[in-house]
């Protein structure tokens, strides 16, 4: 059964897509229903987070399940949120909708949504809906708290500090690579079976990310507040630098030492590509990277999930790369660029 969007018009949608919205935080004070959202931030700091993502862009809908999209674009935004060592609480959602969606479609997308809300536990307290020319548009907004002492910014790298990363690198770019290889293969058929069998893995990783508020509150449990922090999500080495820009310093980063699934070093190889530039350059991992003071190298050495890749020193020393061989390169910024679209 196909229901039009037409027939129930904005509000109708609205109301459809969150009439069984519950809120659970105690600091939601007013949800969806209003002009506004009303937060009760106490003593703490608000902290506010936005991602946009425009179909054909950042998504290709020929291989990602409405679901599945859903799920991933509330994650991305409350991965922002514990980048600054905050805890997400609220989110908005705001889409922009072409013609060629049913109100199922638009009903599965809120459906991974409101799934990652229940997961993570943050509330849907608002949003928007507009018509699009140019195919599906997904805004939103996420709201978290921290405590003032514990917020983390990009800017408080110090020489010597030590650079951790979560997880692994670059397995959710070979995935996108993965699926726009099949698509390319099957292009025109109707029909079609790609056979994904052992790459599970890498596959979740672009189509399902997770964010890694483990990591954040392991680091919380030992004491550890990182002296600087920012989720992966344009690739290690543009992140890296955003780190070091901000904070006026350079690093070293080792190639010895770059996490690395067997997944994705496979599919690098059958791709042809340098495994150590796929894990430097890939995005869409929403890993954590962050910096710490040297002095807490015997804690956050035996965290699991945590890699020490290398270390932060002096601006006048610049940022490099070394490689196993002990050549060192400099750290360049291959992810996203405006110039890029």
């Amino acid at each position: 059964m196909r229901t039009e969007i037409a027939t129930l018009g904005e509000f109708g949608l609205i109301n459809r897509l969150t009439k069984d919205i519950k809120l659970t935080q105690p600091t939601s004070i007013k949800g969806v229903g209003d002009d506004a959202a009303i937060i009760d931030s106490g003593d703490k700091r608000t902290l506010v987070a936005t991602d946009l993502l425009l179909e054909g862009i950042h998504f290709d809908l020929t291989y990602f399940p409405l679901k599945h999209l859903g799920y991933k674009a509330a994650v991305i935004n409350f991965s922002d949120i514990y980048a600054m060592n905050g805890t997400p609480q609220q989110i908005t959602v705001s889409l922009g909708i072409s013609k060629r969606f049913s109100v199922e479609d638009i009903e599965e997308f809120y459906d991974g949504v409101k799934l990652a809300c229940q997961v993570y536990n943050v509330d849907i307290v608002g949003g928007d809906t507009a018509s699009s020319l140019t195919g599906f548009t997904i805004s939103i907004t996420c709201i978290g708290i921290a405590s003032d002492d514990a917020i983390v910014y990009r800017n408080g790298a110090k020489d010597t500090d030590l650079i951790c990363v979560s997880g692994d690198l670059g397995a959710a770019y070979m995935g996108l690579q993965l699926l726009e290889r099949e698509k390319a293969v099957f292009s025109g058929q109707e029909n079609f079976t790609p056979d994904f069998a052992g790459k599970e893995y890498i596959l979740e990783r672009q189509l399902k990310p997770e964010a890694r508020k483990d990591i954040v509150e392991e680091l919380g449990k030992l004491g550890i507040v990182p002296t600087a922090m920012i989720d992966i999500s344009d690739g290690l080495s543009s992140d890296l630098l955003h780190i070091c820009s901000q904070s006026n310093v350079g690093c070293r980063v080792f190639e010895e030492r770059l996490p690395i699934d067997y997944q994705t070093a496979m599919m690098a190889e059958s791709f042809n590509l340098s495994v150590a530039t796929v894990a430097l350059n890939g995005g869409d991992d929403y890993e954590m990277l962050f910096t710490v003071p040297l002095s807490v190298y015997e804690q956050i050495k035996v965290v699991p999930g945590i890699h020490i890749i290398g270390h932060i020193n002096d601006a006048s020393l610049e940022s490099k790369f070394v490689t196993r061989d002990g050549h060192e390169m400099t750290l360049e910024a291959q992810g996203w660029k405006a110039s890029d679209e």
